[in-house]
């Protein structure tokens, strides 16, 4: 009986559990049916509402700028970083503008804006700026410019506290366009080379290149912009990053702050002294082909110059005599001539059917026979051209074949756009023209094209043992201060010429300064080897004496170059075009500062000076103080018996050996303090209670009461120093 009492309250139990759980399903059921419900609700019968509400919270995204890489010396100095600038801008049609405040505001009105921009722009006076922002007002401008210039960021935060300015965006109707401006720490130092951007931003964010390293090296200077959306998170505005901006690469050139100083510093000097159009000098690396300092400066419509052209690397000129190192050397090679072979230049002018060739002095007789060699030394257009014509007449293409083979006309692959190239015509080519005259014209740098970098490069590989070097602008590219790519030297030629030939023509260039057209520039500082050049510029077609090109391309030391120079100057207005005392002259100064800075001594390998001091001069005193200090700078020095705390010092006239002796201290005696310094004889003296007098300055060389003597409380000792 008891257990099916039992099973009943079991039975009733469970059928208690399932009512239950029936009726929480239900219920769950009912909450889930009412969730799925007001979900649909929410995501189609009231979505408009709620994105609406959505957009609310939220600002729009503002695209994130990225920062520019900069643009680094060889020795890390900055020589080129991006800083921001704006245009200021009124939009009258706001749709929120006030109106009445701009026209009436004591405080916020156009009276107070055009007191504070008047003040701080200097270019209109607040009368001047009130008519014309009431102008703008008039016209309903949307994009009416406060300021016809570029502000700088500190300056536009400045400006937006202005009176009216201040107000929001949509009341004031104030707004700002960034621009980007490339700042040149040291100014035009290697300006055209760095390069140049384009100060509007493009639509990506980011700046573009417009010349120079920047253009070549754009995609990886110009880093890529990020996203920042403003949203409203618990009840106030918050950054959310969505994209983080990636900020340029760095770019480390091979320029040498202080070689291109000197380099833009000569260079300015002469073409300011004689006036002249243009002019460009490069000094180059001789073992690297690293590119030191490079300037380029053409007179500008005031008269001062300016780099606004890479004339080193773009110029397509003819580059005159210093072509004729590379004749010399392709017939030196082919055995034409030899150094010593003469030929007859005549009295300076010479007939090439009806062409005239002459000579620089042919209207003082010209030079008559010659050697080939000092046909280079004196620029004799008639000497190389003779030489050229009768090895080269019969077959003018071995001689331009040649002219490859030395390594005029190689693949440079520069890293400046817009670089030009060499440009030697062959004679069997049919686009160009090949006369008669162009075989000994071009002998002498006439009827071809070199951009002065090539010419540079050329002479950089007879400096170089015939190894001719790619020019560097470049020596490596940074990410975060790492380095993701670096630059080595490049050889484009492994031997320019045999090495027979390429010492005769080391031999030349160094002829010409000593014994030629170069004289001016001989150094008593430095050894400099080079050959200068002076070219008739054509215009049309036509060679007018009026415009002249002058050259010096050349090497130092010559003994042991380092660093080759070429400098081309572009019509000259004042004295004689002279490729020796113009362009040499600024590779001579070029080279003895160079020099000057650089120059360093092996001390330890120099002889000495027979009436050098081989020891200082050592003052006496407290014993321990004078050793512990010729201890400390290595001097060795001989102790004669030295057993007390004072000691003297005395240097031997004959093995000039330091000596240290005693100074003996009795009491109620005078103490001998000749050879000590001031304080410690002072010390001594006024220990034994005597009063001290100095004179002069040094050692004591004298005291006025004998050593030995017996001391008088309170007398005075007058001590002579020297």
């Amino acid at each position: 009986m008891s257990e099916e009492k039992e099973i009943q309250k079991d039975e009733s139990r469970n059928k208690r559990i399932l009512i239950c759980y029936f009726i929480i399903v239900l219920l769950l059921g009912l909450v889930a049916m009412g969730i799925v419900a007001r979900a649909f609700d929410t995501a189609f019968v009231e979505k408009e509402k709620w994105v609406e509400i959505a957009e609310g919270q939220k600002r729009p995204d503002r695209m994130v700028l990225p920062g520019r890489g900069n643009i680094y010396s060889a020795d890390w100095k900055l020589m080129a970083t991006s800083v921001p600038s704006y245009y200021l801008y009124f939009d009258f049609k706001a749709e929120g503008f006030k109106l009445d405040t701009f026209l009436y505001s004591k405080t916020n009105g156009v009276d107070s804006l055009s007191f504070y921009l008047s003040r701080k722009l200097k270019d209109r006076t607040p009368a001047g700026y009130k008519a014309y922002l009431t102008e703008g007002l008039k016209k309903k401008s949307r994009q009416f410019p406060i300021y016809r210039k570029r502000v700088s960021y500190s300056d536009m935060k400045e400006i937006r506290r202005f009176p009216f300015l201040r107000l929001h965006r949509n009341y004031s109707g104030f707004y700002t366009k960034e621009m980007v401006e490339r700042d040149k720490p040291f100014g035009t130092l290697a300006s055209r080379t760095i390069g140049d951007i384009y100060g509007e931003l493009e639509n990506s964010g980011v700046s573009k290149g417009k010349n120079g390293l920047e253009l070549q090296y754009d995609s990886l200077l110009r880093g890529e912009a990020g996203w920042n959306s403003v949203r409203r998170v618990g009840g106030s505005w918050t950054n959310v990053t969505e994209i983080e901006p990636v900020a340029g690469m760095d770019i480390r050139t091979t320029i040498d702050i202080n070689i291109q100083d000197i380099t833009e510093k000569a260079l300015l000097d002469m073409l300011a002294a004689i006036e002249a159009e243009s002019g460009t000098a490069v000094v180059m690396e001789v073992a690297t082909g690293e590119i030191k300092g490079i300037s380029n400066l053409g007179r500008t419509s005031n008269g001062h110059y300016a780099e606004m052209k890479n004339h080193a690397v773009a110029d397509e000129t003819e580059p005159g005599s210093t072509f004729k190192v590379a004749s010399m050397m392709v017939a030196l090679e082919d055995g034409v001539c030899q150094p010593t072979d003469t030929v007859d230049t005549g009295n300076g002018i010479y007939m090439v059917g009806s062409s005239r060739m002459t000579d620089h002095n042919y209207n003082r007789g010209g030079y008559g026979r010659i050697s080939a060699e000092q046909a280079i030394w004196y620029s004799s257009n008639i000497g190389v051209a003779k030489i050229i014509m009768k090895g080269y007449t019969q077959n003018p293409t071995k001689f331009v074949e040649g002219l490859h083979r030395v390594g005029m006309a190689p693949d440079l692959n520069l890293e400046i756009p817009g670089s030009g190239r060499s440009k030697i015509r062959f004679p069997n080519d049919t686009l160009q023209y090949w006369s008669r005259t162009t075989l000994p014209w071009m002998s002498f740098g006439y009827e071809t094209q070199i951009p002065p970098i090539y010419t540079l490069t050329f002479f950089n590989a007879i400096a170089n043992g015939g190894k001719m070097m790619r020019p560097m602008f470049t020596k490596e590219i940074l990410k975060d201060g790492k380095t993701v790519k670096s630059f080595s030297s490049e050889v484009i030629k492994s031997s320019i010429c045999s090495s027979s030939t390429l010492k005769i023509i080391q031999d030349m260039l160094l002829g010409v300064v000593e014994k030629g057209t170069g004289s001016a520039v001989h150094s008593d500082l430095i050894r400099i080897a080079g050959k200068t050049g002076t070219a008739q510029i054509a215009s049309g077609g036509v060679y007018r004496t009026s415009g002249h090109q002058v050259a010096f391309c050349g090497y130092f030391p010559a003994e042991d170059p380092q660093y080759t120079c070429i400098v081309v100057i572009r019509r000259p207005r004042i004295g004689y075009p002279s490729g020796g005392t113009m362009a040499g002259g600024v590779v001579k100064n070029i080279a003895e500062k160079i020099y000057a800075s650089e120059m360093a001594f092996n001390t330890r390998k120099m002889e000495r000076d027979s009436l050098a001091v081989r020891v200082p001069a050592v003052k006496g005193g407290d014993r321990k103080a004078v050793e512990e200090v010729l201890d400390r700078l290595d001097i060795k020095v001989r102790k004669d018996s030295v057993e007390t705390s004072w000691v003297v010092a005395s240097v031997d006239k004959e093995t000039q050996d330091l000596h240290l002796r005693d100074v003996k201290v009795r009491e109620g005696l005078v103490p001998s303090v000749v050879g000590m310094g001031a304080k410690d004889a002072v010390y001594l003296l006024e220990m034994a209670g005597l009063r001290v007098n100095l004179s002069g300055a040094g050692r004591v060389a004298a005291q006025s009461i004998s050593p030995g003597s017996r001391i008088v409380k309170g007398q005075t000792v007058l001590l002579t120093l020297r």
